[in-house]
C-alpha cells in the first residue's frame, strides 16, 4: 500500500536537488520524518534481483549502461553509436540540459570516465531526448535496438541506471541517503517489472508505463526486453509532484482522474522507435562535424 500522495511528493521534491541541498533540508525536522517514512516503505530490490538464468541480460545490461556526471547532479546513458572512435550515447534531455558550465562525465562499465559533449541536435525536437558522445580507443558494446511492434502489456522488461543514492537502513528503518557519485560502477542497478500501459505519446515522447523500480539518477538509462534489446528510454518517476500536469498528452489533452490514478504509479519510457542510427548518425555529422 502507497503512502498518501503528499509524502510521495516530498520525496520526489527533495531529490530534484542536489545531494548537498538535499543533506542540508533532511535536517528539518518536519521533512526528515515523512521522508524517511515513505523511504522505509519503498520496495526497492537489490542491485541485482534477477533469476541467475538472467546472467548474460544483466551483462548486455551493465556494457550498455553509461553514468552521466555534471558538477550538480547526476543521470544515466545507453550508448547507441560507435563510429571509430567516437561512441553516441543517448539520454534523457533533462539530465543535460540544466548544467550552464556545459561539463559532463561519462562512467563507463569498466570504471573509465571520459569528457562527454552533448550534441545539440534538432532531431530530438519536443523530446526528452538528448545525444552525448565521448572519445574512445577502448572496445564498448553498443545496445541492439528491439523490435517495438512486438512488446506488448505484461511484457516483462528490465530498467538500468545508476541511482543518485543508496538507502541505508536499521532493520526496517531507512536512517541515510548516501551519495552514489563515489561508488564508480558498484552504483549500477538493474531492476525487472512488467509492462503495464501503452499510452498515446505524452509530452516528451512518453508511452510506455512499467511497474520496474527506478530511482533519480536512472533517468536517462535503457529500458530492456528480455533478449537484452533496447525498447525505451527510463525517464518519468512514479508520483511526480506535478500530479496530473506530469501527464498532459502531446495534444495538450490530460487523462481522466481515473486514468491519472493508473498512470501515476508508474514510470515511463521514451520508446526507441523515436530515435533510429540513422538519424543519430546524421545529427551527429551536422553537430560536431564528423
Amino acid at each position: 500500500m502507497f503512502p498518501s500522495r503528499p509524502l510521495r511528493y516530498w520525496l520526489i521534491l527533495i531529490a530534484s536537488f542536489s545531494i548537498a541541498s538535499f543533506d542540508r533540508m533532511m535536517k528539518l525536522p518536519h521533512l526528515s520524518e515523512s521522508v524517511f517514512n515513505y523511504a522505509t516503505q519503498l520496495s526497492i530490490q537489490p542491485a541485482f534481483s534477477l533469476p541467475a538464468a538472467d546472467a548474460s541480460l544483466v551483462e548486455i545490461a551493465r556494457q550498455v549502461t553509461v553514468r552521466i556526471l555534471t558538477p550538480s547532479g547526476s543521470g544515466s546513458g545507453v550508448i547507441v553509436e560507435r563510429r571509430g572512435q567516437v561512441y553516441t550515447v543517448v539520454t534523457n534531455y533533462h539530465v543535460v540540459a540544466d548544467n550552464p558550465d556545459n561539463r559532463y562525465t561519462v562512467l563507463t562499465a569498466d570504471g573509465k570516465t571520459y569528457s562527454g559533449q552533448w550534441v545539440r541536435s534538432r532531431q530530438s525536437g519536443t523530446l526528452d531526448l538528448a545525444l552525448m558522445r565521448f572519445v574512445s580507443s577502448q572496445s564498448y558494446k553498443v545496445a541492439e535496438s528491439g523490435n517495438m511492434n512486438s512488446i506488448s502489456v505484461g511484457d516483462t522488461v528490465y530498467a538500468c541506471g545508476f541511482p543518485a543514492w543508496d538507502f541505508t537502513k536499521q532493520g526496517s528503518t531507512v536512517t541515510a541517503l548516501n551519495d552514489t557519485r563515489d561508488l564508480g560502477t558498484k552504483a549500477f542497478r538493474i531492476t525487472n517489472g512488467q509492462i503495464k500501459m501503452m499510452q498515446r505519446s505524452l509530452q516528451g515522447g512518453y508511452e510506455i508505463g512499467y511497474t520496474n523500480d527506478v530511482l533519480q539518477g536512472m533517468s536517462g538509462g535503457p529500458v530492456l526486453n528480455q533478449k537484452g534489446e533496447l525498447i525505451g528510454i527510463n525517464g518519468k518517476l512514479k508520483y511526480p509532484f506535478q500530479g496530473i500536469r506530469a501527464f498532459i498528452f502531446a495534444d495538450g489533452t490530460m487523462p481522466s482522474e481515473q486514468l491519472f490514478q493508473q498512470m501515476e504509479a508508474l514510470n515511463w519510457a521514451i520508446p526507441v522507435s523515436y530515435f533510429s542510427r540513422r538519424n543519430i548518425q546524421n545529427s551527429a555529422q551536422s553537430e560536431i562535424g564528423l
